[in-house]
């Protein structure tokens, strides 16, 4: 057992090897040529900072827009290439940067010294200045800025300049970090926070669509690298960003900022127009669509995976058992989430996968190691004296688990099976982090759309439910019949 957990280590040791030395062997600088070669250049987003970055949906599909996207567009028009959007949550960026899932981050972000260790930076786009956001019965309490938040809760984007601002510049702060400006927004209506740190044309987007809100002037005390956005490449990208620099001076030579700005103005009056819960239908049927398609699938792949690692787990072969032993554990021991990210970014520096592919990879090895004990379990209880006396009857030992036990045994774990779909229609909605468009993702995405928090969540609840309550019902329906057929 210990030399296969020993080879077990020594094997992710090597795959990390193997990415290490890739990347090291990256110093050669063809990142400009790469991109005109492949004819595209793929940019890194998060969508839920208007009017940066937000979703609209055009004709019935869901798209990007924002200030952010006319600045992609240009460069990749003045590169000759086609522009394609990633979306992903703003914490998981650099992290898709750094593994080459994206080409340039462009989300609102501020260059600052700390992470130009590991990026490297265009010249600066647009200069907003930091704002923060309060409740409007509140308003009067925070005049002064940021100083008049010591000793308070202030929420702020998870890896973002303003949740470094709130940390240093604010006294006895208690900083709650989110990866979602929505969830932000919604945590200072409900008073889980009493401020919320955003940029400038953020802020006052949301003041001028919600009248509970009210923007602020931070008055933090800004850096010199932390007083605009840029746009984040590869470090070692140098053709690349001097190639982009050319598109950003010319952006501020013609100052193109401000008809980004009305144009992403236009589209966000569009989306609140009408913020009611059936105008936005599609985008829920959307996502109940991709959460029953990784379910389904990943339902197939823990079966399949589960019922072999439980087989070799109760085999009589050591290395078998032993390397069923260790997947088990080793899956089971480590979160959901860590799994989704090593897949879509870990093994996707050697090959890519879309990210798609990569939730519903993650999710059906989770289960399967789930589904494999619940297997075990089932074949276990099955009393030794049946495997006994069909062996005597003249049935080999294939035939005796074929056609004795496992029909005994599913009945025994239809039940437990059951929870584990149930629960996986659930977990798998912690796909979003990587951009898949599930339930959960499209939720935000409504948020985003219609400054509206709870509205959305309560929808999501209803689907969830029924989904589940739906699937509970079919397998009830199933367990009653192998009852009555038994």
């Amino acid at each position: 057992m210990k030399h296969i957990l020993l080879t077990c280590l020594l094997a992710i040791l090597a795959v990390f090897g193997i990415m290490a030395s890739q990347q090291t062997s990256a110093a050669t600088d063809n990142s400009l040529q790469r991109i005109k070669d492949k004819g595209t250049i793929i940019m890194g987003t998060s969508p839920d900072y208007a009017p940066y970055e937000f979703l609209v949906n055009v004709a019935g599909k869901n798209r990007v827009e924002g200030m952010d996207v006319e600045v992609g567009k240009q460069i990749a028009k003045d590169l000759g290439v086609k522009l394609v959007i990633k979306q992903m949550d703003f914490d998981q960026l650099l992290v898709a940067l750094e593994t080459n899932k994206v080409d340039m981050v462009l989300s609102g972000m501020s260059p600052t010294n700390e992470r130009a260790k590991s990026v490297d930076f265009s010249h600066v786009y647009y200069k907003g200045g930091q704002d923060i956001l309060v409740n409007k019965a509140d308003a009067k309490l925070y005049t002064k800025g940021h100083v008049a938040l010591q000793n308070k809760n202030v929420g702020a984007q998870t890896g973002s300049l303003q949740y470094q601002l709130a940390k240093k510049q604010i006294k006895n702060v208690h900083v709650k970090g989110l990866s979602k400006v929505t969830d932000l927004i919604l945590a200072l209506k409900s008073h889980k926070v009493d401020a919320v740190n955003v940029e400038k044309p953020v802020a006052e987007a949301y003041a001028a669509n919600d009248n509970q809100l009210v923007a602020i002037n931070g008055k933090y005390d800004l850096g010199s690298d932390m007083q605009g956005t840029a746009i984040g490449f590869h470090k070692g990208s140098k053709t690349l960003v001097t190639a982009v620099n050319k598109t950003v001076d010319k952006i501020n030579a013609e100052d193109k900022t401000k008809d980004y700005l009305h144009t992403a103005g236009k589209y966000m009056a569009g989306n609140t127009a009408n913020t009611s819960m059936i105008h936005y239908w599609k985008y829920f049927a959307l996502g109940v669509g991709y959460t029953l398609l990784i379910t389904a699938i990943s339902v197939v792949i823990g079966i399949v995976l589960g019922t072999l690692f439980a087989l070799m787990r109760l085999g009589h072969n050591k290395l078998l058992h032993s390397i069923a032993v260790a997947y088990i554990e080793f899956i089971r021991g480590t979160p959901l989430m860590v799994q989704i990210m090593f897949v879509y970014f870990g093994i996707g520096m050697i090959v890519q996968i879309p990210a798609l592919v990569s939730g519903i990879i993650a999710v059906g090895i989770n289960s399967s190691a789930y589904v494999a004990e619940i297997i075990r379990g089932g074949i276990d209880s099955i009393p030794t004296g049946q495997t006994e006396a069909a062996r005597s009857l003249g049935l080999s030992a294939n035939q005796t688990m074929r056609n004795v036990v496992l029909p005994q045994a599913v009945k025994n774990i239809w039940p437990a099976l059951g929870n584990e779909f149930i629960s996986l229609i659930k977990e798998s909605s912690i796909v979003s982090i990587i951009g898949v468009t599930d339930l959960i993702y499209q939720l935000k995405v409504v948020q985003t759309a219609t400054y509206r928090g709870i509205a959305p969540i309560a929808v999501a609840m209803v689907l969830y439910f029924v989904m589940t309550f739906s699937l509970s019902k079919v397998l009830s329906f199933y367990e009653g019949k192998m009852k009555h057929e038994g």
